[in-house]
């Protein structure tokens, strides 16, 4: 029987988290965080099968590249208790192949079609 997992958190500067690291350790990658002047690397860390930015459609393109990305985030926002992104994480369930896994765009919505409430 396959067990879904679904976790929606706010990246906010009130509780001390950066959208740069955020997305550092989600990605497993090497990103420079410029609002503090440190990177943070989480290139060692496993488990991480598939990792992308979604932008909707006008959206610049050069905010394809993460660290751009969430560079621009973190200097639009000036308050100390900022909400700075939402993080989705959710699991595949085992029972599927990796290709029926690779799939999961088809539950997702599109990026467009998601209302700031």
């Amino acid at each position: 029987m396959a067990i879904f997992h679904l976790s929606v958190k706010v990246i906010s500067r009130a509780s001390g988290r950066s959208a740069v690291a955020a997305a550092a350790y989600r990605g497993a990658e090497r990103l420079h965080d410029e609002r503090l002047d440190r990177d943070h690397d989480f290139t060692n860390k496993d488990g991480v099968v598939h990792s992308e930015v979604m932008l909707p459609e006008g959206a610049p393109p050069e905010f394809a590249d993460r660290e751009k990305l969430w560079n621009a985030v973190e200097a639009a926002e000036k308050r100390k208790d900022a909400q700075l992104a939402r993080e989705v994480e959710f699991a595949i369930p085992r029972e599927l192949n990796k290709q029926q896994g690779s799939n999961w765009r088809a539950i997702l919505p599109k990026p467009s079609s998601l209302k700031r409430a």
